[in-house]
């Protein structure tokens, strides 16, 4: 991967733990902010397999526990980490064709969907956020910048 993209990915990493601490220090997680924590770490699977070329093993929109989402985490991070030692810069031009949940066809750039795929986590940690905080919770920071200023 290019260094941009791995910068990316490892902010990514950072964010989708961050959201899983913020979750696990409140009494009882916010089926809300479950559910949308569980579907932005199912989007990243059902991404990587589009970029690895097979079948996802969940939908993206799973009902998922915090301990279910701790080792889908772990999981998409290890297997982008692969990706990140394996995936060439010419190899992030390559199309891939794939479906979505909705059986529409589509065709994109591997950097495109990688791309892609950290914005979405974005914005869908800030949701998760806002509903940690609206419960009385302690939201974790996950923006780039905190990541950049965490980093050694």
């Amino acid at each position: 991967m290019t260094a941009y993209i791995r910068r990316l990915y490892d902010h990514l990493v950072w964010a989708d733990a961050r959201t899983l601490h913020a979750l696990r220090a409140m009494h009882a997680a916010p089926l809300d902010a479950l559910r949308l924590y569980a579907h932005l770490l199912a989007a990243e699977h059902v991404w990587l397999a589009r970029v690895e070329d097979h079948e996802p093993e969940m939908p993206v929109w799973p009902a998922l526990d915090l301990d279910e989402c701790a080792a889908l985490s772990a999981k998409n991070h290890a297997a982008f980490a692969v990706l990140a030692e394996t995936l060439s810069t010419a190899e992030l031009e390559r199309k891939v064709h794939y479906r979505n949940s909705r059986g529409d066809e589509f065709t994109n750039t591997v950097e495109d969907i990688l791309l892609h795929v950290a914005l979405h986590g974005s914005y869908h940690r800030g949701q998760v956020a806002r509903i940690v905080r609206g419960e009385g919770g302690a939201p974790q920071p996950t923006d780039y910048i905190f990541f950049i200023r965490e980093r050694p």
